[in-house]
């Protein structure tokens, strides 16, 4: 599990071929003064993908991704020298500063627009239509693993807005309109959505 506060942004190093193939194993420089405390088989969150770290170094790791991974998140299109939002599992009694993020892609949406607002960017995606009922006004969402607050809902479009600093620590700063991006929607808003369809679901067999 993680919170969406990213705590590093790494590069990607090198990507080869496993397997058959279409499997990937990414080496991932990682700018943390604690990378030696990694152990092997940590889960480490990479651009909102909860991966596995298989091999280490001195301030990288390494991590196989599965062609399924590839192809239904925004890993795909990485390529040596992409940034990637970093952020290590979260421990009991560390400081819950953005909110449940388990690392499990929901979808990939497409960035609309950045307008400047006051001090901010107002981001605006668009996302698959059976992710957009799972997204509300002031609800909490994962983009590219980053916690963020949804300001606006239209449709299957939202907003968030990006204070400078958060745009300087994570790939936000590097972001453009049309790149598409990892979605992982609010994990109470799935299970409450869930919730509500079992209920109408026995009512109307009940009638």
């Amino acid at each position: 599990m993680f919170t969406g506060i990213v705590t590093a942004l790494g590069t990607i190093r090198s990507i080869d071929p496993i397997g058959a193939g279409k499997d990937m194993r990414l080496v991932i420089h990682a700018p943390w003064e604690d990378t030696a405390s990694i152990a092997l088989g940590a889960s480490i969150s990479c651009s909102g993908c909860c991966l596995t770290a298989v091999e280490l170094g001195a301030d990288w790791f390494a991590v196989d991704v599965s062609a399924e991974t590839l192809s239904c998140t925004t890993m795909g299109t990485w390529a040596v020298g992409s940034q990637v939002n970093l952020e290590r599992s979260l421990k009991v009694g560390d400081e819950l500063g953005g909110h449940i993020v388990s690392g499990h892609v929901d979808g990939v949406g497409r960035t609309v627009s950045a307008v400047p607002e006051n001090g901010s960017i107002r981001w605006t995606f668009q996302v698959p239509a059976e992710l957009s009922r799972f997204i509300a006004e002031k609800g909490s969402i994962a983009i590219n693993g980053v916690s963020l607050t949804v300001n606006a809902v239209r449709g299957d479009t939202f907003g968030v807005n990006i204070i400078p600093h958060t745009a300087s620590v994570t790939s936000f700063a590097t972001l453009q309109p049309g790149d598409a991006v990892n979605i992982e929607i609010d994990m109470l808003a799935r299970y409450v959505a869930r919730l509500a369809e079992a209920q109408s679901g026995a009512a109307k067999g009940a009638g």
